[in-house]
């Protein structure tokens, strides 16, 4: 299947930490699929929503994706003040989301371009990579000409919505809730 550009690709779905770990790697989809689909159908989405994972921890995700109250995006016309300041955190922080994927880029080259491979294979290949980078990170092999950087740990909010209430309105909510209380 192709993508939006004509090309045959993958669309894989990467979670990482503060330090650029990455916790969850879903490389599995067709590049045509949209990522707020190969969200909803993610493993990752049910951790939060039977709450496994616990409140007061968040991904954050592009406004192609629904609010939820564990998925944080941006506001899409942010009023002056406190959402300014969320969407501008907000960007920050997934600009190190962006930088854990040039790393994975830079440290395997073969996922800069053409995997000339079936897609079964391919979608091993990026797996194998994203395992690989973990060992990379946990061993301190370091990446050429990179400085590696720490972020804050989130603290958990005060006072929450109640989890098992998570549709996308409640998302939009609770991030109201959440900036208002940290903006």
């Amino acid at each position: 299947m192709c993508d939006r550009k004509g090309f045959h690709s993958i669309n894989a779905q990467l979670v990482f930490d503060a330090f650029d770990t990455i916790i969850d790697v879903v490389a599995r989809w067709p590049g045509s699929s949209h990522d707020s689909r190969i969200l909803q159908n993610s493993g990752v989405r049910q951790l939060f929503e039977e709450g496994i994972i616990p409140v007061g921890y968040h991904l954050l995700g592009d406004s192609g994706y629904p609010s939820r109250i564990w998925l944080f995006t941006p506001y899409a016309n942010p009023q002056a003040g406190q959402q300014t300041r969320y969407n501008r955190a907000h960007k920050i922080t997934r600009a190190n989301i962006e930088r854990g994927i040039g790393q994975l880029k830079r440290r395997f080259g073969i996922l800069h371009g053409e995997i000339r491979m079936k897609p079964e294979k391919a979608c091993r290949v990026i797996t194998a990579c994203a395992v690989l980078h973990n060992i990379c990170k946990r061993q301190n092999i370091p990446l050429p000409d990179v400085e590696m950087e720490e972020n804050d740990d989130n603290q958990p909010e005060p006072n929450q919505p109640d989890p098992m209430e998570n549709g996308p309105q409640m998302g939009l909510r609770y991030r109201d809730f959440f900036v208002n209380t940290y903006f």
